[in-house]
């Protein structure tokens, strides 16, 4: 009897021991990484939200279209490389991704003056290309390439890349590679960046279809030695993840945020940590970071501070476009309009197929003590805004 009531006391002990491990696992995996205090923004304002411009900053347009110039651009991304601005795009004549889709380019010595759009990647045969973003190391620029091939069921992509010591001459495009040699079977997203220790961050829409998932490497240069981490979506609905086009910050010394759009149309941001250098993360969990369901930009500047850059409402609207702080990218409180809309906003010039009127997928780099930030006015205009760090105070 008493080695039954044993029995029975350690049966419960045990599962009662499972059931913490589970219940403290599950918390670890549905925590939400950060909060923001959702009062800095007045929905009701469409225009801009009831925030304030950072003082001093600059918006310059690298491209406008024309009468006889493509009619469409969209994905600008941008980089300096050896004291020169550069900046890439995806263009067509009317419609995007369409099959006459191809990666243009623009380069500027002061930021001001941009060359005519140049070619990095002509149109294909038998589909398009559109923009992977910039990575240099030492005296190579590496211009990552996205293409769709028309053959592929389900819609999916593959990622190459260029490199250039001149920003002018480039290399015969070639794939970038996994770890284990093999090309990698996706198409990049335009924001890697290089943790503390060298190892580059960044993310890709892996087939088949386009499932997200962050991607790791040690290789400087970015186009070889990358890994898959572990890490698990929450659903797939017509092979398309529902977290989709992702960005991520730094939170401390540690921890790894990487911010979703939500394809499941909560109009808020998705988040997942990672706490060991990028290879495993959490499953991405809902925030109440508002956004209108399109790329956004994170990263951090002036020793730690995050940022998110997003069209933070509620809804289709991809406007205004703002900027929002966090000291230690665990609480966001702090705001700023960068461009807004209703009366500042241009009309749409040309039409085509999915434009609209708004500042769309926005990219962002820090260089000598200003925030740059990319993105398409409309689909049409490629533009930037400048932004001095020390216009961005935090409350």
């Amino acid at each position: 009897m008493i080695k039954n009531k044993s029995l029975i006391v350690s049966m419960i002990l045990a599962m009662s021991l499972v059931v913490l491990f589970l219940s403290c696992k599950n918390d670890q995996v549905i925590k939400v990484p950060f909060k923001v205090d959702i009062v800095i923004f007045n929905q009701d304002k469409n225009d801009d939200l009831g925030l304030k411009a950072p003082k001093g900053i600059e918006t310059v347009t690298i491209f406008k279209p024309n009468d006889s110039t493509d009619h469409f651009s969209n994905g600008a991304v941008m980089t300096v490389f050896k004291n020169t601005f550069y900046c890439q795009w995806q263009s067509s004549s009317k419609d995007e991704d369409s099959m006459d889709t191809w990666l243009a380019y623009s380069q500027s010595d002061d930021g001001k003056n941009w060359s005519e759009p140049k070619v990095l990647s002509e149109t294909l045969a038998n589909g398009y290309c559109t923009s992977g973003g910039w990575w240099k190391h030492g005296d190579s620029l590496v211009a990552y390439i996205n293409e769709w091939p028309n053959d592929i069921i389900p819609e999916g992509g593959f990622t190459y890349y260029k490199t250039s010591a001149d920003g002018v001459n480039w290399t015969d495009k070639q794939p970038v590679l996994m770890a284990n040699g093999t090309p990698l079977n996706g198409v990049f997203e335009q924001d890697p960046h290089a943790l503390p220790d060298g190892r580059i961050v960044g993310a890709a829409h892996f087939q088949p279809g386009l499932i997200a998932s962050p991607i790791y490497t040690d290789d400087p240069l970015g186009i070889s030695g990358w890994k898959r981490p572990k890490f698990s979506n929450n659903s797939v609905k017509n092979n398309v993840s529902r977290e989709i086009e992702p960005s991520w910050f730094l939170q401390g010394n540690n921890n790894l945020v990487m911010v979703f759009r939500d394809q499941s149309s909560t109009y808020y941001n998705l988040a997942s940590v990672s706490k060991d250098r990028g290879e495993t993360w959490t499953v991405p969990v809902i925030t109440n970071m508002p956004d209108s369901r399109s790329k956004q930009s994170a990263g951090n500047f002036n020793k730690g501070i995050a940022y998110i850059i997003n069209n933070p409402v509620n809804n289709k609207t991809r406007m205004p476009l703002a900027v929002t702080l966090s000291y230690e990218g665990k609480l966001f409180n702090t705001s700023y309009i960068i461009r807004r809309g209703g009366k500042d906003i241009q009309s749409l010039r040309y039409e085509g197929k999915y434009k609209r009127l708004g500042y769309h997928y926005p990219k962002s780099f820090v260089w000598k003590n200003n925030l740059y930030i990319s993105y398409a006015t409309n689909k049409e205009d490629i533009e930037y805004t400048k932004v001095p760090l020390t216009s961005l105070t935090l409350n």
